[in-house]
């Protein structure tokens, strides 16, 4: 009878959440008492509690079925749970194990390494949810005869499947591999400093399709991955973060360069931004009307580069402004009020006029 079958497996079901109980007790007590040096035993337990109490349940009504005798849909129900909790627990288990290995590589203390393995470890997770969630899927289908048979008959035209479909997705399998591509050849890590189409930022994420720069203005900038393998990017810290900042001058001839080059180098030598591995003042290019300094000076990263480059520049020009104003550009376009100009008075200039180097 109906009700009775119903009886049974409210039995059943009882027990189940009994035994699990007890069992998730007993593992939690037993798993608080192990030594320090085993922490990860727990936090794998920890981790993927749920999952397993889902498959355990399943696994276990559906071992009862014989006893509750309980209709056919019941226990098509139970299979379909059970194949959900072993693809649930598949891909907690994996993003433990993946999780394990960037707790390891920041263990380590190195940056570069650390970013590396973020990286990696986010791609490698994507990628096995995404694997394990069609095979659940495609096993769910499979417990219904209707779609069986709709499965064998396909088995025959694979080929073409499959043509089509690389067809129609061709855009999106570039992008992932293009993506593989760039987390395992480690052309570019999460974290690094790049610059792509003209724009410097931060790779802030990096997903099956795309990576995210977040910008030095807070915007954020989405590209797609197959950007990565097929143009030439910039990346600042794919070896190291030190780099090499740059600002130009541009002055007048009269410039006294020796004494430029001696307070650029007493001033960087105070400058906590500069990480004393190299520095240099150097006068690059003339123009008809201006000299061409470039002050360089190297810096621990990217944004203290930046910053040393705005404190050289606006040092060395208040230096100049104040000891020495002659040597900055000056564009005559008119004559100063009150200046008489040489074809007034017929002999040249007046008494008022600028002297050499003056004006």
């Amino acid at each position: 009878m109906w009700w009775w079958s119903a009886v049974r497996l409210t039995v059943a079901g009882a027990a189940v959440v009994v035994l699990l109980y007890g069992a998730d007790r007993v593992v939690e007590v037993t798993t608080r008492r192990l030594p320090a040096r085993v922490g990860t035993v727990p936090r794998v337990l920890s981790g993927c509690r749920r999952p397993i109490l889902a498959v355990a349940g399943c696994g276990l009504l559906l071992a009862a079925m014989p006893w509750v005798r309980a209709p056919g849909g019941i226990g098509h129900l139970l299979v379909l749970a059970t194949i959900g909790s072993c693809g649930w627990l598949g891909a907690r288990a994996a993003a433990l194990v993946l999780d394990g290995a960037v707790r390891l590589a920041v263990r380590r203390r190195d940056a570069a390494w650390a970013g590396r393995a973020r990286t990696q470890a986010g791609l490698l997770g994507r990628i096995l949810q995404a694997a394990i969630a069609v095979l659940a899927l495609a096993a769910m289908l499979m417990t219904f005869p209707a779609v069986r048979v709709v499965g064998t008959s396909l088995l025959a035209s694979a080929g073409l499947v499959g043509v089509v479909a690389g067809i129609a997705a061709q855009s999106a399998l570039s992008n992932l591999f293009a993506g593989i591509q760039m987390a395992f050849g480690d052309l570019a890590r999460i974290g690094d400093v790049v610059v792509v189409g003209g724009e410097w930022g931060t790779v802030e994420e990096i997903t099956l399709t795309a990576v995210v720069i977040a910008t030095w203005d807070q915007r954020r900038i989405v590209m797609p991955m197959s950007y990565f393998a097929g143009r030439p990017f910039e990346n600042w810290s794919r070896r190291s973060d030190r780099i090499t900042g740059t600002a130009l001058l541009h002055l007048d001839h009269s410039t006294p360069v020796g004494l430029l080059r001696a307070e650029f180098e007493d001033y960087l030598a105070k400058n906590p931004r500069w990480d004393g591995e190299g520095s240099a003042l150097q006068v690059v290019d003339t123009t008809p009307s201006t000299l061409v300094v470039r002050a360089l000076a190297t810096a621990a990263n990217a944004s203290d580069a930046f910053e040393l480059r705005c404190d050289l520049r606006e040092h060395l020009v208040g230096f100049l402004r104040e000891h020495h104003p002659h040597a900055l550009p000056r564009v005559a376009v008119a004559a100063a009020p009150g200046e008489r100009a040489g074809s007034d008075a017929g002999t040249g200039p007046g008494p008022d006029a600028d002297a050499p180097g003056q004006r």
